[in-house]
C-alpha cells in the first residue's frame, strides 16, 4: 500500500525518534517527579502513557511489518516485538519506580528491533 510512497527505513527511522522521546519522557518524569510534585500529574497520566504506546504500536506494526515484507527476517520484528510487550506490561506495574525501569528497558529493545530492521532493509 505504501510501498511507493515512503523510503525504506522512515517509518524504523521515526519510529527510533519515537523510542528516544519516550526514553527522555521517562527520564524526565522521574526528574520532575522528584523535584516537581506538581508536574507529576501531567506526566504521569496515564492517559499520556496510553497514548504514547498506542502510536509506538502502530509504528512499530507498520514498520517492522514492513521489514518482513522487504527482506523477509523475523528477527528485528519479533525483537521490536519484545519492546512494546515490555512496555505494554510496564503499565501495569505504577509509578513506584519499576514502570520506569521496563519503560526504558522495552523502549530500548524497541529501538533496537527498528534499526536492525532498517538496516536489514538498506
Amino acid at each position: 500500500m505504501f510501498q511507493g510512497a515512503i523510503r525504506p527505513g522512515t517509518i524504523d527511522r521515526l519510529a527510533i525518534g519515537l523510542s528516544g522521546l519516550c526514553l527522555v519522557h521517562c527520564v524526565a518524569s522521574a526528574v520532575l517527579l522528584t523535584l516537581l510534585a506538581s508536574a507529576s500529574g501531567l506526566l504521569l497520566d496515564p492517559l499520556f502513557h496510553e497514548s504514547g504506546l498506542a502510536v509506538a504500536l502502530v509504528l512499530g506494526a507498520i514498520g517492522l511489518g514492513r521489514g518482513i515484507r522487504q527482506h523477509g527476517f523475523m528477527m528485528p520484528a519479533a525483537i521490536g516485538s519484545l519492546g512494546l510487550g515490555m512496555m505494554a506490561g510496564a503499565l501495569t506495574l505504577g509509578h513506584d519506580g519499576g514502570e520506569m525501569v521496563y519503560s526504558v528497558i522495552g523502549v530500548l529493545v524497541l529501538a533496537l528491533g527498528h534499526d536492525l530492521n532498517r538496516r536489514a532493509v538498506i
